[in-house]
């Protein structure tokens, strides 16, 4: 047991409403020296109570091609992730979404192919461009220059996307949101799902400022809400850039403070969407640096239970699963 899952068993809980039917739309596998998540680990997790039937990957730039065409490296992913859980029949990657680097511009098209020739399950794309001129804040792993949704190779690229009917998962910080409102504007018929809710800050410039961060956060989720073809992930409030420090603590928070402190992010979402464009997600094991998934999911159904049944349903499985087209889960 490493260092960290000690940590997380310091709180434990039973899991709530064990029969409530969930589609988690997003993890990851990696293996780095001193740091392995893969099935093992995954199902170690998911074996807290929870009703977990189906499971989306999100690309995390895991064991790339070594060699071949540089476009075509991260195809190797795919086919990483499909033959990891090729025999798995507890639902897990019944999607995966990969990475293609979308400023290829119409170029990306082979990618694409070579992508859903890997796997049938895959069903879309990540290019992460969370962007921040600041120091103390981490610009995503793709390493995205600034106003980089606004380019136009990269939209060349995004269109080649839509026109094949995959997916675009966007990984954007608050003050990003315009840049993707423009974006869905400009491609109506693309299907856009932001993840972890923009990933309001609370940390660097941002540190002193939650009120403020919330109220210009808030103001922009509506205005994208407006634009018909954006879904959203409800998630990423325990990452340690959201800035309330729950991985420092000498004990985990349980499900009631996480659904307290977590809880107007969530229902801001859900009141500006609607039920039927959220879907609950985990984001593990990132967000496993605050909670363990259990905990986390517990959460995730205090903070719904006024909740009609027909909404929490799409909240913790269909929204997800219609979204990415999603079979047998």
């Amino acid at each position: 047991m490493s260092d960290r899952d000690e940590w997380l068993a310091l709180t434990t809980e039973e899991a709530l409403e064990p029969d409530l039917a969930i589609c988690d739309p997003h993890h990851h596998f990696w293996e780095h020296p001193g740091s392995r998540y893969l099935l093992e680990e995954f199902r170690q997790d998911l074996a807290g109570g929870h009703n977990v039937v189906g499971t989306l990957y999100v690309e995390c730039q895991q064991k790339y091609y070594e060699d071949g065409p540089e476009a075509l490296r991260p195809v190797g992913e795919t086919r990483f992730v499909a033959e990891l859980t090729e025999r798995a029949s507890d639902g897990i990657a019944r999607g995966i979404v990969g990475f293609a680097d979308l400023t290829l511009g119409a170029q990306v098209r082979e990618v694409l192919e070579a992508h859903l020739e890997a796997s049938e399950r895959f069903c879309g794309v990540r290019h992460a461009t969370a962007w921040h001129a600041s120091e103390k804040i981490h610009n995503a792993h793709t390493k995205p220059g600034e106003g980089l949704l606004l380019d136009g190779r990269f939209r060349e690229g995004f269109s080649v996307l839509a026109d094949m009917g995959l997916t675009f998962d966007a990984w954007v910080y608050h003050p990003q949101i315009p840049e993707l409102i423009d974006l869905a504007n400009a491609y109506p018929g693309a299907s856009i799902i932001l993840n972890h809710m923009a990933g309001p800050l609370g940390i660097g410039p941002f540190a002193e400022n939650r009120d403020d961060v919330f109220r210009e956060w808030n103001e922009q989720i509506s205005a994208l809400a407006r634009s018909g073809n954006v879904a959203i992930k409800l998630g990423g409030r325990t990452l340690t850039m959201a800035g309330f420090g729950w991985h420092k603590r000498k004990k985990p928070p349980g499900s009631i403070e996480l659904a307290e402190m977590t809880g107007p992010y969530f229902r801001a979402c859900i009141d500006a969407f609607g039920a039927d464009r959220c879907m609950f997600e985990s984001n593990f094991p990132v967000d496993k640096a605050s909670c363990s998934y259990t905990v986390l999911w517990n959460a995730f159904k205090r903070v719904s239970a006024d909740y009609s049944k027909s909404e929490r349903a799409s909240l913790f499985h269909d929204t997800a699963c219609g979204v990415y087209a999603l079979e047998g889960s």
